[in-house]
């Protein structure tokens, strides 16, 4: 009788679980994405197959497996499992826990993972309070962070524990994810005489940012809906509904994901941040890949800006940093940042100009030799040959300028850089320009 209660009570308990927690992966083969932690030879199905986990950090963002496979070390080795929050647990809770991991490890041999969620919140003492159980291999620590480790974790945790990186997990992924919850009458929705439509789902997949949980919840909260309508299936409109926030239409394999692209960048070329800002939302509010939308802002900053205000580079390099190192939702706040930056300043493109010059004049002299004052000294029999005779060292010089040849004879009076008249890039012509007059070379023109 005592099993029968128990079995209906845990019965109950997965009724009042959401979708999410229901529908967790109950073995390595059930997990969903994370190739690069779970095919053949990775490291940590591995390690956690053989039945030999070691303490680690996984890090990822939020709804990417981080608490499942937590669960499925400690399920794949049969080890207790024992949870710790980062937000609410305290010295004494850890010492608390090593010393029952410590009594069961002593009396049955079991050991016992330590799953401490968020620990990049634990502090100093907390986390100095746990280093004598991972040392003494009492617990196999798994420490789960959204934030990078190594900012926020103590060294000494950090050099005890391996450190395995989750990825968003991509909407084929999160698409497989949904199908098996509408199929799965025991765990998920299926048995309800409820359907997904094909697109719905692509846009719910689209629209979770690799957050499985968010998913599941959204999910749940569709099928809620149709079920209170008396319906039965669920359209892009009851999932744009339980997302409370409009699906934009957009196909990132498509023209929409050309078609945006180019309007954001015209946009910044054509000095417009109204339009720049809202080209951006569209495409970060539709799920396109942030990588893709900076490394094209990185592109920008030389091709359409260029030396008309050269920190516009750096600007642009800083915003894919910075979307490295937080992610999205809060790089968001960055890739804005140089969007408007791009689209304010002033524009040239006389890099991509010069670019093209300097290889139409590569192709029209492909036997030009470097000026033997020109070529390199830094070997044995180099000054014999003549190498470097007659080269003149500039800073020699007043202002660091001496008039003597730098382009090959085939070249030689051939302008491929000529500056914009904006910005910056006017002051840099100014002096260019100067220089050019006590070099005797031929003006630069625009």
């Amino acid at each position: 009788m005592d099993d029968l209660f128990a079995e209906e009570r845990a019965a109950r308990r997965r009724e009042a679980e959401p979708l999410a927690a229901r529908m967790r992966p109950r073995s390595l083969d059930e997990v969903v994405g994370q190739p690069h932690l779970l095919d053949e030879g990775a490291a940590f199905g591995a390690m956690v197959r053989a039945g030999r986990p070691v303490s680690m950090i996984l890090w990822g963002p939020p709804g990417t497996g981080k608490t499942t496979l937590a669960h499925l070390v400690a399920e794949e080795t049969d080890a207790a499992f024992a949870v710790l929050s980062a937000t609410s647990a305290g010295v004494k809770d850890v010492r608390e826990v090593l010393a029952a991991a410590t009594r069961r490890l002593e009396e049955s041999g079991r050991r016992t993972v330590l799953f401490l969620d968020e620990i990049h919140r634990f502090n100093k003492a907390q986390q100095d309070a746990l280093l004598p159980g991972v040392e003494a291999g009492v617990v196999i620590l798994v420490g789960a962070t959204t934030e990078n480790p190594f900012f926020e974790v103590n060294s000494p945790l950090i050099s005890r524990a391996s450190l395995f990186r989750l990825e968003p997990l991509g909407t084929g992924s999160i698409e497989a994810l949904l199908v098996r919850a509408m199929d799965d009458a025991e765990r998920g929705l299926g048995g309800r005489g409820l359907s997904l439509d094909v697109e719905a789902a692509a846009a719910l997949a689209e629209r979770s940012g690799g957050d499985a949980r968010l998913a599941y919840n959204a999910l749940e909260l569709a099928a809620v809906i149709v079920e209170g309508r008396g319906g039965d299936r669920i359209d892009t409109d009851t999932v744009e509904e339980a997302l409370q926030r409009r699906i934009v239409r957009y196909d990132k394999k498509g023209d929409q994901h050309y078609d945006v692209i180019s309007a954001f960048i015209k946009s910044i070329r054509g000095s417009d941040p109204d339009a720049a800002a809202y080209w951006l939302a569209t495409m970060l509010e539709a799920g396109e890949d942030p990588e893709f939308i900076a490394r094209r802002m990185i592109v920008l900053a030389s091709e359409d800006v260029g030396l008309a205000h050269p920190g516009a580079l750096g600007v642009a390099v800083d915003a894919a940093r910075a979307l490295a190192y937080v992610g999205l939702p809060e790089a968001a706040y960055a890739l804005h940042h140089a969007a408007l930056y791009l689209a304010a300043a002033p524009k040239s493109d006389s890099v991509k100009r010069a670019m093209g010059e300097a290889r139409r004049a590569v192709e029209e002299t492909p036997a030009a030799t470097v000026p033997p004052h020109l070529r390199s000294t830094g070997y044995r029999g180099a000054e014999a040959l003549g190498h470097g005779s007659g080269y003149r060292y500039p800073h020699d010089h007043p202002d660091s300028l001496v008039a003597q040849q730098y382009l090959p004879d085939e070249a030689e009076g051939r302008v491929i850089y000529r500056p914009g008249r904006t910005g910056a890039e006017a002051r840099l012509a100014e002096h260019l320009a100067e220089v050019d007059r006590r070099m005797g070379r031929p003006p630069r023109g625009e």
